[in-house]
């Protein structure tokens, strides 16, 4: 063997060898465990921070007892009666407690999940879909686009929908700009990963110029909207915004656990793909779209919130592997962790101020995410 052969063989011996599948399942059904357990800890803490604080233990006894009362309820609709044992814990002590809770913290909560865990599955849907850990949902047009909409809507002060309008613009112009990019990305009948990339790009660019001369032709009070709106907040949540976001996210959910086969043969390469008897084109389509829904959703009700798509499924498939039935549903549970602790943040940091959401998470993940970039090219040796 020459000196040569000697130093390319060398950098090979180093690397890690990946564990084996079992370990990976292991290490992934654990994951999944801590992250529920996480995602109800924290979500017991948030609802009960505020400018009303409530302890954990009557927060816990007051979802207790709803759930007792609805499945009795429930039972009860069927001709079943029984008194369930699940009635355990304190109530909130203060009188306004139980409306303070299901009135305000909890829709506000909820949608946090919601849509953290959609801003997460849609980038494991992009990472697979185009073989890049850097790709995120903004590269098919969705939340540039829906920053038109609801740019638009603040300019021009229409309500024609009520206090739905900006939602319902946000998801329709982010869905078009979704199919525009898809679209003229296609040749023959096939749409080439990296055009798409570029199509995206230049759809993306435009965007941001539309709302760029929306904010400079707005009043200051509408300029100021769309700026806020651009940084995210879940500030005003209502259950009726949860019930608006609930089918579009499982949607998107079911499409993406379809997915997960597909997307493990298609990082074999396209052709290796097709052997295997994958549809590589309709693997994709389905994949953009079920993305348009989960951002779209997303993005109507709680405006652009940045980093939570690129970042978490980075972070769990430094843990599990890249293994799609695993990686899925991690990032989903870690997107909700992640932004169910941020929104807590925007809304404490400060005292009588909502700070916003995107802003807290782009400043945070930036460089805890530049900092595992560099811990993972040093262990690597470089990305050659």
């Amino acid at each position: 063997m020459t000196s040569d052969d000697t130093r390319a063989a060398a950098p090979a011996a180093t690397r890690p060898v990946p564990p084996p599948p079992s370990s990976r399942r292991t290490r992934g059904a654990f994951l999944l465990m801590g992250l529920g357990v996480a995602l109800v800890a924290v979500t017991v803490v948030a609802a009960g921070r505020g400018q009303m604080a409530i302890p954990p233990a009557e927060v816990a006894g007051s979802i207790a007892h709803r759930l007792d009362s609805g499945l009795e309820w429930v039972l009860g609709r069927v001709g079943v009666t029984v008194d369930l044992p699940l009635d355990i814990g304190p109530l909130p002590a203060h009188v306004q407690g139980e409306n303070t809770l299901w009135l305000v913290r909890f829709p506000r909560v909820v949608l946090a999940m919601l849509v953290g865990a959609a801003l997460a599955t849609a980038g494991a849907l992009m990472q697979g879909t185009f073989g890049n850990p850097l790709a995120e949902p903004a590269i098919v047009g969705v939340s540039p686009g829906a920053a038109v909409g609801a740019s638009l809507v603040f300019v021009t002060g229409t309500s024609a929908l009520g206090e739905w309008t900006v939602p319902v613009a946000a998801f329709s112009t982010g869905l078009i700009a979704t199919l525009l990019v898809y679209f003229l990305s296609r040749s023959g009948g096939r749409t080439e990963v990296v055009t798409l990339i570029l199509t995206g790009v230049a759809v993306t660019a435009v965007a941001f110029a539309i709302v760029a001369f929306a904010t400079f032709v707005a009043t200051p009070e509408a300029r100021e909207q769309i700026v806020f709106w651009q940084l995210g907040s879940l500030n005003g949540a209502r259950w009726v915004a949860v019930a608006a976001v609930v089918p579009f996210v499982v949607v998107g959910l079911v499409a993406a656990g379809w997915l997960a086969r597909p997307l493990d043969l298609l990082s074999l390469g396209d052709r290796a793909a097709r052997h295997l008897g994958v549809h590589v084109e309709r693997v994709r389509i389905v994949a953009i779209v079920a993305v348009a829904l989960l951002v779209g959703a997303g993005v109507a009700f709680a405006g652009v919130i940045g980093f939570v798509g690129l970042v978490v499924p980075h972070l769990v498939r430094m843990v599990i592997g890249p293994g799609h039935r695993m990686l899925l549903p991690a990032s989903a549970l870690g997107g909700a962790v992640l932004l169910v602790t941020a929104d807590l943040v925007a809304r404490t940091a400060m005292t009588h101020a909502d700070l916003p959401i995107g802003m807290l998470t782009a400043l945070v993940g930036g460089p805890f995410f530049f900092w595992l970039l560099r811990r993972t090219r040093s262990r690597a040796g470089g990305w050659g």
